[in-house]
């Protein structure tokens, strides 16, 4: 059976920023309604999950956040309070949002922002005023761990350690919130007995596989025998559930290296005809910017973006009973 697309990343500002060419500029200026407009789409397509990539970013030479903390300063952008629009929106809808705990390192620098005492004390410190601001939303359903790691074909044990330590703190301060983490390398792990201890001794909730259609790692085609692979270890193991993290976008250019641009309807479709016989939910990266729904008054991202909404909306009403 076919599943929905039932989840969504989300972002106030994309932190590659060739690949956010076509949102970044204009999503700087758009205001709380805005961004509450913003998650009222999402919800029109009927997805029940947001997952915020990043609730601040640190580069080389600035650093910006979301939300207001002494630990970066407030992003120069039209809206007041992002978070809040975010969480009361959401609330609104009824969905549940994953909030980010990063990026509180450069955001490059993956292996330092997992294994830094520094950067984990700005992180956890963030996470208690991130939980002490909004955790009175009903929306507040859990944290996000952004700094990604590669399966090649294993979790380093670093990773591991990074997890474990931010499930054990975010528990502390609220142990109903879950914890996501979404690790690329789906194309090269090994599912094997080794990889279920690892699972085992792996302390989250839900992992979001990438698929790496859009990065240019995999073919639809080739994605359902990862996945059935996946499902096996993950009911071996017991312990996480496992959901997928589907690319929705192209590069226009080199990968990484430049503006990210909406797939096709036709491309997205067979993503997940292989992945939903396996996975609990789909969610994707990203409705922003790949998509807008027709007369928004929040619109930003790559002109066919409007097309692959309708495009999308009429599948699911063809498709999804």
């Amino acid at each position: 059976m076919l599943k929905p697309i039932n989840g969504t990343w989300f972002e106030f500002h994309h932190h590659n920023i060739p690949e956010g060419k076509y949102w970044n500029p204009i999503c700087r200026h758009f205001s709380d309604e805005q961004w509450e407009t913003k998650v009222d789409e999402i919800a029109s397509l009927g997805m029940k999950y947001i997952v915020l990539l990043a609730s601040a970013i640190a580069y080389e030479d600035w650093n910006e956040s979301y939300f207001d903390t002494d630990i970066f300063p407030f992003a120069k952008m039209g809206a007041k309070d992002p978070m809040g629009a975010l969480m009361r929106a959401a609330e609104r809808n009824g969905i549940k949002v994953f909030v980010s705990t990063g990026f509180y390192g450069v955001w490059t620098h993956t292996y330092e922002n997992m294994t830094s005492p520094q950067i984990q004390a700005r992180a956890f410190k963030a996470m208690e005023q991130l939980y002490a601001k909004y955790g009175k939303y009903e929306s507040f359903y859990g944290w996000y761990l952004p700094d990604e790691t590669g399966i090649y074909p294993y979790y380093d044990e670093a990773f591991i350690k990074y997890v474990n330590d931010y499930t054990a703190f975010g528990k502390a301060i609220d142990p109903k919130l879950k914890v996501l983490i979404a690790p690329y390398g789906t194309n090269s792990l090994k599912a094997d007995d080794k990889y279920i201890a690892q699972l085992e001794s792996l302390d989250c909730d839900i992992i979001a596989y990438q698929d790496e259609i859009g990065v240019r790692k995999a073919l639809p085609e080739q994605t359902p025998a990862y996945y059935e692979s996946l499902r096996k270890a993950h009911d071996k193991a017991g312990r996480s559930a496992l959901w997928a993290d589907m690319e929705v976008f192209e590069f226009e250019g080199d990968v990484y290296k430049s503006a990210l641009y909406p797939a096709a309807m036709e491309r997205i479709e067979r993503q997940i005809t292989s992945i939903s016989p396996y996975v609990d939910e789909i969610l994707i990266y990203q409705y922003t910017g790949m998509f807008n729904k027709p007369g928004t008054t929040a619109f930003c991202g790559h002109p066919g973006s409007v097309q692959l909404y309708n495009d999308y909306k009429a599948w699911m009403d063809k498709n999804i009973k």
